[in-house]
């Protein structure tokens, strides 16, 4: 049965690396994945738990004869819920910045990028609208940060191979500035929820190699744009009529937003409550300055027609289906204590967490960047000394390959797959003009993080 789950594991990998052609979405997978894991797994339970929890079983029992039924209590009570647990609380901390996010554009509050990238000079749009990315995305949840950038930029830029470029260089500023702060990407969010790094020392750790992964293509592909290209600018954004707000309330909504979110660390390590608290606590805040604020158009015919863009709503909702699922279902793998076993054998024969950096970027490239990560994580837990530690180099080394890593193709994150959507980008057009721009970004990211780690 151990070989079964670990069959329809990696069936799962497959699928999503090939989801791109195949057009299953990857977030039904994991799903499956999940669901028929634990089905099986529970089906199988005694074998398990007399081999993974035997003592935690024994103490369960108390005395009580072992029958089907109390191997499936203990199953949901001690061993499920941990990981539904989990999940959960990354999924409702998407769910939270998402909806922030959603907030946010509805008002207008990202009006003032538009407002700052207004310019006929191509290098400066580029450098001023990722330099916006990579800072929102480092406060924001990525995904949400990257559509709408993207859905600015089409506003502005009219040639598509002009928007397929400028594109590429925002998905890639939004996973660079998410993967530095446990704020900005699912990964650091997994890695400080397992206390396996501390949100200040693993944002001074990566934030050089996450700038030097960001500016190194930026500047390649800004030698791709020509000396002029075709902009239009409109009065303001077009959202529909879903906002009377001022400047003075955008900006206040702003300030709530991004502040309240960068307190999250700090509301962890006061109460050593959730971050997903945290970041409800700020979206509730949110939620009530934007009613105050719209009053008038809470009570005319005018709030019927907020459009709230559905892009977000479905990519987010993707999203945070794909995240439960993956971490669902590698839970259950790590239940059979497979990873186990090969987290010994690489321990044994590669024995260089470098080594396996590198190869989880490749992987990811053509996988799912988060469900590597996840992968990589779910082999080790955090020892008390040592690269494994909390705030080990592993962990970092992780967080930075997985995340780069998945745009070394478009496919391998769920950022490149929207930049995909949008503006029809084949899988040969980026691996052309994109990925050996990304690479040597990468590569100069890593010499960094490398010379952090054992020189400087």
């Amino acid at each position: 049965m151990t070989l079964l789950i670990v069959l329809i594991l990696l069936l799962s990998y497959v699928l999503i690396a090939t989801g791109h052609f195949t057009g299953v979405n990857k977030a039904a997978i994991a799903i499956f994945l999940a669901a028929m894991g634990w089905v099986l797994y529970i089906c199988w339970g005694l074998d398990f738990v007399s081999q993974i929890h035997p003592m935690q079983y024994a103490e369960f029992l108390d005395g009580r004869e072992s029958t089907t039924e109390t191997v499936k209590e203990f199953i949901y009570d001690s061993v499920f819920l941990k990981y539904v647990g989990k999940a959960a609380a990354i999924v409702m901390y998407l769910l939270a910045t998402m909806s922030i996010i959603e907030i946010l554009n509805n008002n207008g509050c990202f009006d003032f990028v538009s407002e700052w990238i207004r310019t006929r000079n191509p290098n400066r749009l580029l450098w001023t609208i990722t330099l916006a990315t990579f800072i929102l995305s480092a406060n924001l949840d990525n995904l949400t940060t990257t559509i709408v950038m993207l859905v600015i930029m089409r506003q502005i830029v009219k040639s598509r191979p002009q928007r397929m470029l400028i594109g590429s260089a925002i998905v890639l500023a939004a996973v660079c500035g998410g993967c530095f702060t446990v704020i900005g990407d699912a990964t650091g969010l997994l890695l400080w929820a397992n206390d396996a790094v501390t949100a200040t020392q693993f944002s001074a750790f990566l934030a050089l190699p996450a700038i030097a992964s960001w500016v190194v293509p930026t500047m390649l592909i800004s030698r791709q744009l020509p000396s002029r290209i075709d902009l239009e600018w409109q009065v303001a954004p077009y959202r529909g009529d879903d906002t009377r707000l001022n400047r003075w309330q955008r900006i206040l909504m702003l300030v709530v937003a991004l502040g309240g979110l960068w307190f999250v660390p700090t509301f962890l390590s006061i109460t050593r409550l959730p971050a997903f608290l945290g970041a409800l606590c700020v979206l509730s805040v949110l939620w009530v300055v934007n009613e105050a604020f719209n009053r008038k158009l809470d009570t005319s015919d005018q709030m019927s027609q907020r459009r709230i863009p559905r892009v977000i709503q479905y990519q987010a909702i993707q999203q945070m289906l794909f995240v439960m699922g993956i971490m669902l279902g590698l839970g259950v793998v790590t239940e059979t204590g497979v990873l186990t076993d090969v987290a010994d054998w690489i321990d044994k024969t590669i024995d260089s967490l470098w080594v396996v950096g590198i190869v989880s970027a490749m992987v990811s490239s053509c996988v799912d960047s988060f469900m590597i990560a996840v992968s990589d994580i779910s082999l080790y837990d955090v020892w008390n000394a040592g690269d494994y530690a909390r705030d080990g180099t592993y962990w970092k080394v992780i967080a930075y390959c997985t995340a780069i890593g998945g745009c070394l193709l478009s496919i391998g994150n769920i950022c490149g797959a929207a930049l995909m959507k949008m503006e029809r980008i084949h899988l040969g057009w980026y691996l052309r003009n994109i990925t050996p721009k990304v690479l040597a970004g990468f590569l100069a990211g890593l010499v960094i993080l490398y010379l952090e780690t054992y020189i400087i």
